[in-house]
């Protein structure tokens, strides 16, 4: 059987991050055998979401997959994690892709299209065959390119939507870029000193690198390993704080407008003035469940008491000089 080193990645950080007491890779419903349970639910999230991308994208997003059993039949998930704690079950389901030069399954709407079919699937399959409406649903890839992520996080959130109306409860997530060396890769590499299992060769491979390198001879507990894509694995830099507190300042010091604040909202503002690609605020609203993809989770508040979540993508070399001109800009305004 082939394993992609993505796919061994995930496992490892299922196990020793997620503590999943079983985890597999290379998950397939036996379709033959197993009782597809609560058809009516999944069938009816079909037509909702073929009938929504259609509508609104233009997308088929099921293509020649006319009935939910030809779907089910070539559904494939990368890893599948299970954990137990307390007498609660939690169920993670990973789709990771790893292409060096950035996601492509062709032009942009080709892997739009079919990062939205692989998580919907997913989640028909965890609902049918485990008769488990929750858990986390995860399209795992350490590089993204941001036009792709742009248009994808509202179709996420869409997805997410579409589910919950039929009462399932996963939480779609993304994980990409910076926030894949954050939370899956940095993470495993800490446990690589505590491991011996042979069978996860991600961790064996890094136990190898570590024989031979000159830096874990002096620092095996702080070893990094460094990888061409600065956009994938940056130095952590705390940018992304610094924003926040020098802009959470600057509304107590009541330097940024209302009118600015209503610029803030729209990506041609963020994108012309901070060099984000996505609003730098989201207004909070009373229906709003959790956080929006790609913001903070704790909302701030502006000096005229409305909350807002704020855009959590920043960049060292991509966004801090943008960030910079505009402080310096605001404080030479009100001197």
């Amino acid at each position: 059987m082939k394993i992609e080193i993505g796919e061994s990645l995930v496992l490892s950080w299922l196990r020793h991050t997620k503590k999943c007491q079983l985890v597999q890779m290379n998950w397939k419903p036996s379709v033959e055998s197993w009782d597809l349970m609560n058809k009516s639910v999944i069938e009816q999230v079909m037509r909702e979401s073929d009938d929504y991308f259609k509508h609104e994208h233009d997308y088929g997003i099921y293509k020649k997959n006319t009935s939910l059993s030809q779907l089910i039949k070539q559904a494939e998930i990368d890893v599948m994690g299970v954990s137990y704690a307390g007498g609660l079950r939690s169920i993670y389901a990973v789709d990771v892709a790893f292409h060096e030069y950035g996601l492509n399954y062709g032009s942009k709407d080709e892997t739009i299209m079919k990062i939205v079919k692989k998580l919907l699937r997913t989640a028909m399959c965890v609902h049918g065959y485990f008769d488990c409406s929750e858990g986390d649903i995860i399209f795992a890839s350490p590089k993204i390119n941001y036009n792709i992520i742009e248009s994808l996080d509202s179709c996420l959130i869409q997805v997410e939507k579409i589910l919950r109306k039929n009462d399932l409860n996963f939480n779609i997530k993304l994980i990409a870029n910076n926030s894949f060396n954050r939370e899956i890769l940095q993470p495993v590499l800490e446990a690589t000193s505590s491991v011996a299992d042979t069978s996860e060769l991600f961790m064996r491979s890094i136990q190898m690198y570590q024989m031979f390198s000159e830096s874990n001879n002096s620092n095996k507990s702080s070893m990094k390993v460094s990888v061409k894509n600065d956009d994938v694995l940056q130095s952590q830099t705390k940018i992304g704080e610094w924003v926040r507190k020098n802009l959470i300042q600057m509304f107590e010091e009541n330097k940024i407008s209302v009118e600015e604040v209503e610029l803030m909202e729209s990506i041609e503002y963020s994108k012309k003035t901070f060099g984000i690609q996505m609003p730098l605020l989201k207004k909070k609203l009373l229906l709003d469940e959790g956080k929006p993809l790609r913001y903070w989770a704790k909302p701030i508040i502006n000096a005229y008491g409305s909350e807002y979540f704020m855009c959590s993508e920043w960049y060292e070399k991509r966004n801090k000089s943008y960030f910079e001109k505009w402080v310096g800009l605001k404080n030479q305004s009100t001197h």
